[in-house]
């Protein structure tokens, strides 16, 4: 199924002004954070590199007055959006749903991910062909998806379909191949998928074996959003334009192929509707 069984970078990224005793005061560190995916800090490295670089020119700041580096869990990413210098964070939609609201995040920015509609992700609910045919069915059922950690959102997101019994096991898994081989197989799991998962779905050799049993409106891959008052408007209107112009500066759009990102976006209408019904699942 493509890139969602590589080892890839994800949509997560903090945007944080450093301590002073280690670097000037308008030094930005930008930390990627992603749960459930793939990938290592080494990994990425060099994707971050180019990324923060990228922005920096973007931003008219000097080289190396930003610096990035990706931490791959949850309670990682957590541990430094906690910290007093977190500034601003970019986020995938579970991450944001689940964390929003204790990390007063607001939203400013989506992702447009490199091979979605600008629409929006839409997330698809699959199982064997013929075992779930309404919520109430997934009753003692496991529910695997790499959203998993944040089950406000896997309820959420599938809301419009109907609400989810009490006992059904979500669970979090980016082994997405092995989850749907078992829903194939005996029936006992069903499997939430993001966009481009959903995208690569029947491509698998068993796919007559599955069915889709419900489908999201579509919604941002993640947003940027700034952290509490910790970034001053000014400051944050600067960074804004250099995350917007990014595909069309020097690099800009070489680096954010790099992350499997096309843009960032401005959050308004549907994308901006979308983001706060988000935080009031994690909520």
């Amino acid at each position: 199924m493509g890139r969602v069984f590589s080892p890839a970078l994800a949509v997560a990224l903090v945007l944080t002004a450093a301590p002073a005793r280690t670097a000037p005061p308008d030094h930005l560190a930008l930390v990627a954070c992603a749960p459930g995916w793939p990938g290592t800090t080494a990994e990425a490295q060099r994707g971050m590199d180019a990324l923060v670089s990228a922005l920096a020119r973007s931003a008219g700041l000097p080289e190396g007055s930003i610096s990035g580096v990706y931490l791959p869990a949850e309670q990682e990413g957590l541990e430094r959006l906690s910290r007093p210098d977190a500034a601003v964070a970019l986020v995938p939609l579970p991450f944001f749903a689940k964390h929003a609201a204790a990390l007063k995040l607001e939203p400013r920015l989506t992702v447009v991910m490199q091979d979605a509609d600008a629409a929006g992700d839409v997330w698809t609910l699959v199982a064997k062909k013929g075992r779930v045919t309404s919520p109430a069915a997934l009753a003692g059922l496991t529910l695997s998806s790499s959203a998993g950690y944040a089950p406000g959102f896997v309820r959420g997101i599938l809301s419009a379909w109907g609400q989810l019994p009490a006992d059904v096991r979500i669970v979090q898994s980016s082994q997405v191949l092995s989850a749907l081989r078992k829903a194939a197989s005996d029936g006992d799991v069903a499997v939430l998928l993001d966009g481009a998962q959903s995208r690569s779905l029947s491509s698998l050799p068993f796919a007559a074996e599955l069915e889709v049993v419900a489908r999201s409106s579509p919604v941002p891959a993640g947003v940027i959003a700034t952290i509490g008052r910790r970034l001053t408007p000014e400051r944050w209107s600067m960074l804004e334009r250099a995350f917007l112009t990014l595909p069309s500066t020097e690099g800009g759009k070489e680096a954010l192929a790099g992350i499997q990102t096309r843009q960032f976006s401005a959050l308004d209408g549907p994308a901006r509707d979308a983001v706060q019904r988000a935080a009031r699942w994690g909520g």
